[in-house]
């Protein structure tokens, strides 16, 4: 799909990049599950070299499967980075189990620890705090180590819509960095609206949080599909941007794509170079092909596929 998307921009002219979004791009991840991973049949077809590759742990799926995809994807050249959801962990020797399994068969350095949205937990775990405090990952050297990040807030947490235990949750999580020898990031739920993100970032840095941020987008799909998801995972006040546009007959059957709140964001960080958001982070709510190809339509170099043949 992507190849034949080079040569139709071939055939019409090539598009003119903006600058300013080709260097926020750049570095960017994007999220997969071991059954959206199977449909892809080359990573490399479709994703820069380097590009980190963070897969999600639905409850239910078998860590078997976790592992394999980890293990493709560090074969075709991609640094992995599973989710560790606490909640669907049953005890500290599982844990263990699952580090080791992804070390040893896959290579993994890297994790994403996050509470995980499962209601009841399964066992000993309610929290990524509650991992990060066994020390295993420490024990076994991974190298980075990313917890959740809630521009918009977080209901689970939260349930009065207050922002308290959220931002007591980052203060830890800042604290711990300090002590730890891996970097840490804050890898965020995504947003459709780069004003309260903006604001976000801004309010963690006056709070004395200098963890980088690695801010949640949306990759194209219809809007039918991200409004379910929005609503899913509590998405909060950038939620209107999707109800705006639902009601915009012209704009209803259209695709979705973070072309603006991208653009936004870019243009903010080139003006302020110090901006704690530091990466993007890819949901491909409408599929991963359809998201690697908007970020190599809009990207430049710095979304140039492994296998591009321009």
């Amino acid at each position: 799909m992507a190849l034949l998307n080079f040569k139709k921009r071939e055939a019409t002219g090539p598009q003119p990049v903006n600058p300013q979004v080709e260097a926020f791009l750049d570095g960017y991840s994007i999220e997969v599950m071991p059954r959206t991973a199977s449909k892809v049949e080359d990573f490399r077809d479709l994703l820069p070299a380097g590009t980190r590759v963070y897969i999600a742990h639905i409850e239910g799926t078998p860590i078997e499967d976790m592992v394999d995809t980890a293990k493709r994807l560090n074969a075709e050249g991609y640094p992995v980075m599973p989710h560790f959801p606490a909640r669907i962990i049953k005890d500290e020797a599982t844990l263990a189990d699952w580090i080791a399994r992804y070390q040893g068969e896959a290579d993994v350095k890297q994790a994403l620890l996050l509470a995980g949205g499962v209601a009841e937990p399964h066992g000993a775990f309610d929290s990524s705090m509650q991992l990060l405090e066994t020390g295993l990952f420490d024990k076994a050297g991974f190298t980075n180590l990313h917890v959740a990040g809630h521009p918009e807030g977080n209901k689970d947490i939260d349930p009065d819509g207050s922002t308290h235990n959220v931002m007591e949750a980052v203060l830890w999580k800042q604290k711990f960095s300090e002590r730890t020898d891996a970097k840490m990031a804050l890898a965020t739920q995504f947003a459709f609206d780069a004003k309260p993100i903006i604001a976000w970032a801004d309010g963690l840095k006056e709070a004395g949080v200098d963890l980088p941020i690695h801010i949640g987008i949306a990759g194209p799909a219809k809007l039918q599909t991200l409004i379910k998801f929005a609503i899913a995972c509590g998405v909060g006040p950038s939620l209107k941007v999707l109800q705006k546009r639902a009601m915009d007959v012209s704009k209803l059957l259209l695709p979705y794509e973070p072309t603006d709140v991208i653009a936004e964001l870019a243009a903010h960080k080139a003006a302020n170079p110090d901006f704690n958001i530091t990466n993007v982070h890819f949901f491909p709510l409408g599929g991963i092909k359809t998201n690697a190809t908007w970020a190599i339509n809009n990207g430049g170099a710095s979304a140039q596929p492994v296998n591009f043949q321009g």
